[in-house]
């Protein structure tokens, strides 16, 4: 009786034993080193859209520039480590982030309710708006004249949930037209290929000043939005430790100047 007494606390004792080593490893798999990582490779891979200004675009010199890249850059070289840029398909920019391809997306990035299921959103630190541009010679001065016409968009892009958000309005289209980016649904309205062109408010106020193109934004927006820098779920502290810079940057007036040479004033709502 007594063997069996002892063989059975010794199983008990094994198994109490592994049962703790379980939780053990299942505590040790669920540790946050999102942050680490970054530190250790001693870079932070941004991923982009390299064709959407003024947040991020390619220069007459093919350089990637913008407002969210001197952002992350000033936040990089806080955080002691290199900013890599890797442009990235945006129709598949999720799937990106979740394969770990880039650390995190940084692009005018607009917050939706949809996206928070699969991102790890920082608090916003941009408000913007989904606006159509028309020609300036066009009639068009409403969203009800656009009836029967043919708008173009950005494929993947937030403008293209809110044309569906605009129930209404979308079915009293025409077509709507993907295209890969912003810059070449304008080129082809420039042509008279459509006859608007859904669009970010910040995109489109650039695309005007620097382009010279007789464009004009009507007076309705389909609705506002604000960007936020995206992470992986469980990357909590890299998400809060980026979101920490920024806050610190706001405070030394860093941001501000970078608002101003992008955005022509400080409209960041960074610590705000």
């Amino acid at each position: 009786m007594k063997n069996v007494i002892l063989v059975f606390c010794a199983i008990s004792i094994f198994a109490s034993f592994t049962s703790c080593k379980k939780k053990e490893a299942a505590g040790a798999e669920k540790k946050d080193v999102s942050l680490q990582k970054v530190i250790d490779a001693k870079k932070f891979v941004l991923g982009l859209d390299d064709s959407f200004p003024p947040m991020g675009f390619r220069n007459e010199n093919g350089e990637i520039v913008g407002y969210d890249i001197d952002l992350a850059r000033e936040a990089a070289s806080r955080l002691g480590v290199e900013l890599v840029l890797q442009p990235i398909n945006w129709d598949a920019k999720e799937q990106e982030l979740n394969t770990g391809e880039i650390d995190c997306i940084w692009n005018g990035f607009t917050i939706t309710e949809q996206r928070k299921q699969a991102v790890l959103y920082t608090p916003p630190y941009l408000k913007n708006a989904q606006v159509v541009v028309v020609k300036a010679s066009s009639p068009v001065q409403t969203f009800a004249d656009l009836a029967g016409k043919k708008a173009g968009t950005q494929a993947g892009s937030s403008s293209v949930e809110a044309l569906d958000a605009a129930a209404e309005f979308k079915a009293s289209l025409d077509e709507v037209i993907e295209y890969k980016d912003f810059l070449t649904a304008l080129m082809d309205l420039d042509v008279g290929g459509v006859d608007a062109v859904v669009i970010d408010l910040v995109v489109a106020n650039d695309n005007i000043n620097r382009s010279g193109k007789a464009f004009r934004i009507l007076s309705e927006t389909l609705e506002e939005e604000e960007f936020g820098i995206g992470f992986r779920k469980d990357d909590k502290a890299l998400a809060e430790k980026i979101w920490g810079v920024l806050l610190e940057m706001a405070s030394d007036g860093t941001i501000a100047k970078i608002s101003e040479k992008w955005l022509g004033a400080d409209i960041s709502i960074v610590g705000k």
